[in-house]
């Protein structure tokens, strides 16, 4: 299935872009997609166990399995303030 995936902060700033593209089977949950995302973009390796993870706008955990289309944000720890 095909994902868009928004990045935010010092991701999307270490990444380059703020959004990315990524094509995984259907029935992946979120810790399967991270694997899949840390392969082809290490930045997300480093900041795995800290990303809080969104899907339709709505907070997930690792094991919540993703649709096909639904777009998925992943949202670095931030300071501030």
């Amino acid at each position: 299935m095909h994902l868009t995936i928004l990045l935010f902060a010092q991701l999307a700033e270490s990444i380059g872009k703020r959004s990315i593209e990524i094509e995984v089977r259907d029935g992946s949950t979120v810790s399967d997609l991270l694997a899949a995302l840390e392969k082809k973009h290490p930045p997300i390796a480093a900041l795995r166990g800290r990303l809080a993870v969104a899907i339709e706008e709505c907070y997930a955990t690792h094991d919540t399995i993703i649709r096909p289309g639904q777009t998925v944000a992943l949202i670095p720890p931030v300071s501030g303030g």
